[in-house]
């Protein structure tokens, strides 16, 4: 926990067996990455109304909405690249008693087969950060989800289901944000700077 915000608790529920897909700044100090955008999603399909339904705006931090895993020991190229993330979309609900909030969130990702992939399961590693006024980062946790990518296909999806107890402390939700993003090493972070991904 960061800046002396009271703890709150984390409650995860991972939902696996989800579809197979046909294709696929906040603060540049703790992500580590210049010159970052957002996308934004709300608590529908919407991807403009984070607040509308007492949620503090969801944002998919880019470019951290990619990442890469690479053979070890192997240059970071395209061609040693053992899978592809992404964070495809982001939904949230809230609901608010007294000076806490309850947000339940479902991130789906994908996970792309590369070049040099030889099993069947990607690894991948991402966070969520909630922030305050000033874009301060009042709390982040990281998350690991493993995708199977059944034998013969390119690639597949997970939605992760997340459920955090959120002590509002005085804040309104409107000044609280939620940013989504991959937890990347300065490898991939380089690897994207200079390849642009796939």
């Amino acid at each position: 926990m960061q800046g002396g915000v009271p703890s709150r608790g984390a409650e995860r529920r991972p939902r696996r067996a989800e579809s197979r897909l046909a294709g696929l700044v906040l603060v540049a100090a703790l992500f580590a990455v210049g010159g970052c955008g957002s996308s934004k999603t709300g608590s529908s399909a919407s991807s403009d109304s984070g607040s509308a339904a007492g949620c503090p705006v969801t944002a998919i931090m880019r470019p951290l909405s990619n990442t890469a895993a690479f053979v070890p020991g192997q240059p970071r190229r395209p061609d040693n690249v053992t899978f592809y993330g992404v964070i495809s979309e982001a939904t949230a609900k809230c609901d608010k008693t007294g000076d806490t909030l309850r947000l339940a969130l479902d991130v789906l990702l994908v996970g792309e087969r590369g070049p040099a992939g030889k099993t069947d399961q990607a690894d991948l590693d991402y966070f969520v950060a909630v922030t305050g006024p000033g874009q301060s980062i009042l709390d982040k946790k990281p998350f690991h989800v493993q995708i199977r990518v059944p034998p013969g296909e390119k690639r597949a999806g997970v939605t992760d289901h997340i459920e955090e107890v959120i002590p509002l402390a005085g804040h309104a939700i409107a000044d609280l944000g939620v940013a989504i993003g991959f937890q990347q090493s300065p490898e991939v972070v380089d690897f994207y700077k200079h390849f642009r991904g796939r």
